[in-house]
């Protein structure tokens, strides 16, 4: 197995921090780590549960239903659709604009229909099992990865950074975000770790939840690339394992892009005509510069400008992650994703949404309030109270009052 120092610079010794190979005796020594972890997954969840009390308390305020907003919501009911009939549903609005159920990737329907089939549950309450399910195992994910890279403290403040974005409502919602960072986290990890074979399997299952899923597949390339590198004049030393894992990792997008492409009777194109008759295809940030332009010239309702600085901070903080020197593989798989997000055309409400999974542009701000919180436990008490006052405030708005595609 290859050690994680050869992937992560200045990478730390600790038995947090060992991808499992401590060779520490002490129980208490042992169980530490778990605490931890137990502690930031903790922390994440009641930032969460604070959430949907705040927006169930506006949704009654409005007379709507908290649970039927969190499960029935705009995309969500493409997908509880696809698990409940499976595929071939199309709405024709105008030639150049029909929406069909192909754009959406399998893998979270699919698990919603388990549940509806398992249980008494109807698909939004399924939706809605899955999607918490998956926040937790991303949480815990996400904690390993900045356990491995910075130690304890730091995965903790990332792991509830994450929790307390302005969009982490969608955590909270029967959407694909939460299992696609489920996967991925757990994936950069195994990159991590030099366990390929498992990084490429998770990577596969990540490309069946989501178009931007690629990304994890990406990141186990350039890690592998990366490796066979080092070994150029001993290739015999690279384990199989690592081709196992790279030849893995591509395989579930492509699946479903090319059946999508059968199905469509255009085996390499079929997919993305789809998602160019739903307005979304990629072109370099175009459309998005546009629309920029008018939200500075004309002004718009509040989420448009959010979006607009949002994006922009996570450009920031993409360039300190690089700055940072962060490990090939989050570079990779955080630069894929604001890629696909700036590049792409259409929804552009919906760009930090495709931002949530790109968990390693918070690893920055994990150090710096971590390193606040050890020397100035109040202001990093302050810094935490008010991004989830933003957090609560805006999640709710964003489901309950604006009337804006998520």
């Amino acid at each position: 197995m290859t050690h994680a120092s050869t992937l992560i610079p200045h990478a730390v010794t600790r038995p947090d921090a060992s991808c499992g190979t401590s060779p520490v005796v002490d129980v208490r020594a042992r169980l530490r780590p778990a605490r931890a972890a137990a502690t930031a997954v903790g922390l994440f969840a009641a930032a969460r549960l604070v959430g949907v009390a705040v927006l169930a308390l506006a949704a009654w305020a409005t007379g709507r239903q908290p649970l039927a907003l969190l499960g029935r919501s705009w995309d969500s009911l493409w997908y509880l659709g696809i698990a409940a009939h499976g595929y071939g549903r199309t709405l024709h609005f105008r030639p150049d604009l029909v929406h069909s159920d192909l754009a959406f990737f399998p893998l979270y329907p699919a698990l919603v229909r388990v549940i509806t089939a398992l249980s008494p549950l109807g698909g939004g309450a399924a939706g809605l099992v899955v999607s918490w399910t998956a926040a937790a195992v991303a949480a815990c994910g996400i904690y390993r990865v900045g356990a491995l890279l910075r130690g304890r403290t730091v995965a903790t403040a990332l792991v509830l950074l994450w929790g307390l974005l302005p969009h982490s409502v969608v955590l909270s919602m029967a959407y694909t975000e939460p299992v696609l960072t489920a996967f991925a986290a757990w994936a950069l990890y195994a990159v991590l770790c030099g366990r390929w074979a498992g990084a490429g399997l998770l990577a596969a299952l990540a490309g069946l939840s989501r178009p931007n899923g690629f990304a994890v597949a990406a990141a186990v390339a350039a890690a592998a690339g990366c490796e066979v590198w080092r070994h150029r004049r001993h290739l015999r030393r690279v384990s199989h394992r690592l081709w196992t894992g790279v030849a893995l990792a591509p395989l579930g997008w492509l699946s479903y892009v090319l059946w999508v492409g059968a199905r469509t009777g255009d085996p390499l194109g079929g997919y993305f005509t789809v998602q160019r008759l739903w307005g979304s295809r990629f072109d370099f940030g175009r459309d998005a510069l546009r629309y920029v332009k008018h939200l500075l010239l004309h002004g718009e309702r509040l989420v448009s400008p959010m979006t607009m600085v949002i994006v922009a901070a996570a450009i920031v903080l993409f360039a300190l992650l690089v700055a940072d020197r962060a490990p090939l593989p989050l570079l990779v798989y955080s630069g894929v994703l604001l890629l696909i997000a700036l590049g792409g055309s259409g929804f552009f409400e919906s760009k930090p949404r495709f931002l949530l999974p790109a968990f390693p542009l918070l690893l920055p701000l994990a150090t710096a309030l971590a390193r606040t919180a050890k020397a100035r436990p109040w202001h990093a008490t302050v810094v935490v109270v008010a991004l989830a006052g933003l957090s609560f405030a805006y999640g709710a708005y964003l489901v309950v009052l604006a009337d804006t595609p998520l």
